[in-house]
């Protein structure tokens, strides 16, 4: 048998690219603004993890310029080597401190940060427990440790003790929850899961590729938000976010890091950060911390955008965050709204099963600092034209 046979009986994505509802890999023309140029016309862009707006940023470009005159465009070897650059300490230690941990260690990218984690910490006498909805780095991270895993309902703490109550009392256990949702911006519930790794002696780790720049009154976080800090063992996040750059982080005690250090394949075996990259983040990290007001202006821009949205009477579930989503429930349809959306100018993502459960199919939106109130009114006005078209809403 061919290896190949699989890939050329794979149609799908020839047949959805021969109707033209092919939604995937879309080439933008332009930068990753609250605007971008697709095929030449510029459509609004509210399909972004670009939370603040700082890809533009001139203090962010700049340092990234600076960067590459100083130390050229990569390391050509692995943080365990030869790879590892003062920038790359220094940022460590500026994210260690953000998030109120003793240490702090930089991939290069947020998938490979949770792979790290999870092959490094999770042995044959460990159990990860895992929220259903959590990410797919996460999963994937589990298959390169020994672990047991076990998955318990999304956001159901009832559910999660169960799974907990039939753990052997000999067994490590690290539960493993996103801060924010990526599909439907729901927040995990922090102070539970706390109360609950407590009384079964398990560590908790959170995913915070959603949270920080977004949550907390320092921007720092789910556990800014709920201010539990030291309740948390393990922080991870992504810089392909609000630090509008690329690769990750994991912060925790010392000891832990150093652990993950030197037994983090995807981290040993990969070249490390570039320069630009690293540079790129800590003038984020800088923005982030002291620019205030961009985050408030996210949160004002958010509540415009859910609010319209619900006022039109359609359906966003239940979002806390930028991220909202608009429930469709049907796989041809969100596929046609998404077109529809695109040619009239306005860039969502479309998600349909097994990304989400089956008659959860929705749009992704996500909201930025940047957009302006024009911005936001013309794209609610042509959502809900293209919404009562398909009879979405009415």
């Amino acid at each position: 048998m061919d290896i190949f046979e699989k890939c050329y009986k794979f149609e799908e994505a020839d047949k959805a690219r021969e109707m033209g509802f092919y939604p995937y890999f879309y080439p933008v023309g332009s930068a990753e603004d609250t605007e971008v140029v697709v095929d030449g016309k510029k459509k609004i862009m509210f399909g972004s993890n670009n939370y603040l707006g700082l890809t533009t940023h001139p203090a962010v470009m700049e340092a990234a310029k600076k960067a590459i005159d100083e130390y050229g465009t990569g390391s050509c070897g692995s943080r365990f080597l030869n790879g590892t650059l003062d920038i790359h300490i220094e940022l460590e230690k500026e994210l260690a401190e953000f998030v109120h941990k003793e240490a702090a260690l930089v991939f290069s990218t947020g998938y490979q940060t949770n792979l790290g984690i999870m092959s490094a910490l999770l042995g044959r006498n460990d159990v990860v427990v895992l929220d259903k909805w959590d990410h797919a780095s996460i999963v994937d991270g589990t298959r390169l440790g020994f672990a047991k895993v076990e998955r318990f309902r999304h956001n159901d703490m009832d559910h999660l003790r169960k799974i907990l109550d039939k753990i052997p009392p000999d067994k490590g256990v690290l539960i493993v929850v996103d801060g924010v949702f990526s599909m439907e911006g729901d927040i995990a519930k922090l102070p539970e899961l706390v109360e609950i790794k407590k009384e079964y002696g398990a560590r908790l780790m959170v995913d915070d590729a959603h949270s920080i720049g977004v949550l907390g009154p320092h921007g720092a976080g789910t556990a800014d938000h709920f201010d539990m800090f030291d309740e948390v063992d393990i922080i991870m996040c992504t810089f392909s976010k609000s630090f509008a750059s690329l690769g990750g982080f994991v912060a925790a005690d010392t000891k832990v890091i150093d652990y993950i250090k030197h037994f983090g394949r995807p981290m040993i075996f990969s070249a490390s950060l570039p320069p630009a990259m690293v540079a790129a983040a800590r003038a984020a990290l800088d923005i982030i911390k002291n620019d205030k007001e961009r985050r408030e202006n996210l949160w004002r821009n958010t509540k415009m955008w859910q609010d319209g949205l619900k006022e039109m009477g359609f359906d966003i579930g239940d979002t806390e965050t930028p991220i909202v989503p608009i429930i469709i429930g049907d796989d041809e349809k969100t596929f046609f709204f998404w077109k529809a959306l695109m040619e009239a100018g306005v860039y969502t993502n479309p998600v349909i099963t097994p990304a989400v459960p089956p008659g959860r199919q929705l749009l992704r939106t996500s909201i930025m600092a940047t957009h302006t109130e024009e911005q936001i009114e013309r794209a609610l006005h042509i959502v809900g034209e293209v919404g009562r078209k398909f009879g979405i809403i009415k």
